[in-house]
């Protein structure tokens, strides 16, 4: 799903265990509060910019949790993904614009996780 696909900018993932995780030295309210930081990682994702490692664990990430409705995601992910949607649809919708145009050009996933959108109250 859309949302999924950021799990993106919020999660910065981690494979581990065939489990998607959230490193511990990660914020991710102060990378949502910094605009280089959240727009690095944008950049990363989009192919337009440096990756740190982190950014590239969570670029390779991105096409499988839409896949398969983040099912390696743990509950810190999931979280973590919706706030950095949110914040996105809410406040950055031209970064928005750009990873749904990247992660779900024909609208796909958006029909796919219709239901979810609506539960989480999103208009995009």
């Amino acid at each position: 799903m859309i949302l999924v696909a950021l799990l993106v900018l919020a999660s910065v993932q981690v494979a581990l265990f065939e489990e998607y995780i959230i490193p511990d030295n990660i914020d991710i309210d102060d990378i949502l509060k910094n605009d280089r930081l959240l727009k690095n990682y944008v950049n990363c994702v989009l192919d337009k910019g440096n990756c740190t490692p982190e950014g590239e664990r969570l670029k390779k990430a991105i096409p499988e949790s839409l896949q398969n409705g983040c099912s390696k995601c743990n509950d810190k992910v999931k979280e973590g993904t919706k706030k950095v949607i949110h914040h996105l649809i809410e406040k950055k919708p031209d970064m928005w614009k750009e990873l749904e145009a990247r992660y779900d050009p024909n609208g796909d996933y958006k029909k796919k996780y219709k239901d979810l959108i609506e539960k989480e109250g999103l208009a995009i």
